[in-house]
């Protein structure tokens, strides 16, 4: 009678868990176990961390994907919560509007649905939120924070805006040709090509080809990517576009001035340029400005180690 040799058998195949495959399609990417979603609406969100809410509000064409690191670095210290605006990311798309769009007060509308479900069944404060915003998640979260005085206690800006765009300002060719061009706005529909530009373009340091790819991913397929070209073409004009009025307080003594104000700015950016910070600058004077001179557009990337370092530092100071 022949043994065999327990040494000799062929080893078992090993399957891939279901996190190792999420970490090759979305590297650094939080586990699903600290993903959400809103019963409402179908919102997804990040849920990271114990402690005082922080919000973090993403741009276009970008996602929660793009808070990845700093969520990382500062969920010990705060609870982080991140959404993907409908429409982006792993969020259910908002439905399409005809003509050119208005997606503002939808957007607005989901963010008071994120707020009522957080503070009703999870168990965040109503108040003493900080928000973190960045592009397009500028406007609407300054929008979102006039609408709901009180619940925003310190803001963390990093390159967008939450005004007309300063005297002399000049928004680049392509956004205006977007904007403005119906049929170029179907064409990049069409190629995905401001998405798949802004992954290059964004950042100063390169991104690596699996953190791009990530980027892309959600929009795929081109049903998915109506949400991009209608931010932009939401873009306000001049000074009379009503947007604006969206970022005037209603209510009277309201002043978001007043909140301690912490700016990390990538200087490399091609829209949001120093003009634009110098306009921030002018408007909240109090604030905390930290400039990374080799960082572009996605500061969170290119500088993540001394952003999350300053937002922490700032999370710890008085309110």
């Amino acid at each position: 009678m022949v043994t065999a040799d327990p040494s000799r058998a062929p080893a078992l195949p090993t399957w891939p868990t279901r996190d190792a495959v999420l970490e090759r399609l979305l590297p650094g990417y939080p586990a699903p176990r600290h993903w959400r979603r809103v019963p409402a609406t179908g919102q997804h969100y990040l849920d990271l961390g114990t402690g005082d809410p922080v919000l973090f509000l993403h741009g276009n064409p970008s996602w929660s994907y793009a808070w990845r690191k700093l969520l990382i670095r500062l969920s010990p210290h705060a609870r982080c919560l991140a959404p993907d605006l409908p429409g982006f990311g792993l969020s259910r798309h908002l439905r399409p509007a005809q003509g050119v769009p208005d997606p503002y007060h939808a957007q607005l509308d989901h963010l008071d649905a994120l707020h009522r479900h957080l503070v009703e069944d999870t168990g965040v404060p109503k108040e003493g939120w900080t928000l973190v915003v960045h592009d397009w998640g500028g406007p609407l979260g300054i929008a979102w924070a006039l609408r709901h005085p009180g619940v925003v206690a310190r803001l963390v800006v990093c390159n967008t805006l939450a005004f007309p765009w300063p005297v002399g300002y000049q928004l680049p060719f392509y956004l205006r040709w977007i904007r403005d061009q119906r049929p170029v706005a179907d064409f990049v529909h069409l190629t995905n090509a401001f998405a798949r530009s802004a992954v290059h373009a964004g950042v100063h340091h390169p991104l690596h080809a699996s953190e791009r790819r990530a980027y892309l991913r959600p929009y795929a397929r081109r049903a998915d990517r109506r949400a991009i070209t209608d931010a932009v073409r939401a873009i306000p004009r001049d000074t009379a576009d009503p947007v604006w009025r969206l970022l005037e307080p209603s209510t009277p003594g309201v002043d978001l001035a007043a909140l301690p104000v912490l700016i990390g700015w990538g200087m490399r950016d091609p829209v949001f340029t120093p003009m634009v910070l110098q306009e921030w600058a002018r408007r909240f004077p109090h604030a905390v400005i930290h400039r990374f001179r080799d960082a572009g557009h996605f500061v969170m990337e290119d500088a993540a180690d001394e952003l999350s370092g300053h937002i922490r530092d700032f999370l710890r100071g008085p309110r």
